[in-house]
């Protein structure tokens, strides 16, 4: 896209409704950063959606789509759910789409992690990822988004800040966790940002797209 046409996109404001299959407080609060002011972002809870949705399909992409057509076939709404797994080389790719139940169906984060690191005891591998798929529903077609960020984990918890495996998880190439960075830090660099800025510029293509149609 050239400099000026991408300059014009970013700078102009759509409004344009649509749906997170969240409840998560602190994914929305990313997502919103990421997103920016071009688009109204609606949580579950906005549109009076409190139940969870069941997470039982075998792959992250299939957790993700399920998800967006549970909402989808509810409201008729656009939307778009993710999916997240961290995936450990030497655990042969656990947790995987297990990782928010790996140590129960309560998803306490700091169970998963206690029960991580115990497995992780011992091993001299410790390289990870963290893998995103977004999938959304748009004008009642089907899109998939992945995102993905290299790592390793590290033995004990640091730092306060984001939630889930950030607190034992460093990106290669920094020396901090995800919980220690500074949320614009990690939104640039993170496997939730990489596949979410995918679904913003193909938002912004498709505003532009649509704009040019009605001239």
């Amino acid at each position: 896209m050239p400099d000026f046409e991408y300059f014009w996109l970013r700078n102009k404001i759509y409004f344009m409704d649509i749906v997170f299959a969240s409840n998560n407080p602190h994914k929305v609060r990313e997502i919103k950063s990421i997103l920016g002011n071009s688009f109204t972002l609606l949580s579950l809870k906005d549109i009076n959606i409190e139940e969870d949705i069941p997470e039982n399909e075998p792959l992250i992409e299939g957790n993700a789509l399920s998800k967006a057509q549970y909402v989808n076939n509810a409201t008729g709404l656009n939307v778009f759910a993710d999916d997240t797994g961290l995936e450990v080389e030497s655990l042969n790719g656990l947790p995987g789409v297990h990782s928010a139940r790996f140590a129960g169906a309560d998803k306490d984060s700091s169970a998963n992690i206690e029960k991580l690191l115990s497995m992780l005891n011992g091993k001299e591998n410790r390289k990870a990822r963290f893998r995103t798929v977004i999938a959304l529903i748009f004008e009642k077609k089907e899109y998939l988004f992945e995102g993905i960020v290299t790592g390793t984990i590290i033995n004990e918890k640091r730092g306060g800040e984001g939630f889930g495996y950030d607190p034992v998880f460093i990106p290669d190439g920094k020396t901090l966790t995800f919980a220690e960075m500074e949320l614009s830090e990690k939104n640039s660099i993170s496997h939730r940002a990489k596949a979410f800025e995918k679904l913003r510029d193909f938002l912004y293509r498709y505003s532009l797209s649509d704009n040019k149609e009605k001239r």
